[in-house]
């Protein structure tokens, strides 16, 4: 599995952005998606995840009501929309599919095995 991240960039506070998560191979649609994000000097924490028919989701409790997590299992694909953006949200942000097929469990770090290269997300005050 293969995974390309992109939308990244720098917003004002307040300010949206949507990430999107292109991804290669044939069992996308059996897996579970998350994005996760790393500041300087922090570890890497679980953002949001979706489970791999899109019934089920898991915000990190600073994003909920700020983030939607979404995917289209037709082109593969998983997206992230981000409004009311606050300087704490500066982070890169990174894609991940989990290695096990049909598993949700949330805010299941350990599953996570196949990884974008990180998109940086920067949100000025």
């Amino acid at each position: 599995v293969q995974l390309q991240a992109s939308g990244g960039g720098l917003v004002q506070a307040g300010g949206s952005l949507r990430l999107s998560c292109a991804a290669s191979g044939r069992t996308f649609s059996s897996q579970t998606m998350g994005w996760f994000r790393q500041a300087p000097g922090k570890e890497r924490e679980i953002v949001s995840a979706i489970s791999w028919c899109g019934s089920r989701t898991y915000y990190l409790d600073s994003v909920k009501g700020r983030f939607t997590i979404s995917r289209d299992n037709a082109r593969n694909t998983v997206y992230l929309q981000m409004n009311s953006l606050k300087p704490e949200d500066t982070a890169v942000y990174y894609c991940a599919a989990d290695r096990r097929s049909r598993v949700f469990i949330p805010g299941d770090k350990s599953g996570f095995g196949y990884w974008g290269q990180g998109t940086q997300v920067t949100v000025s005050s």
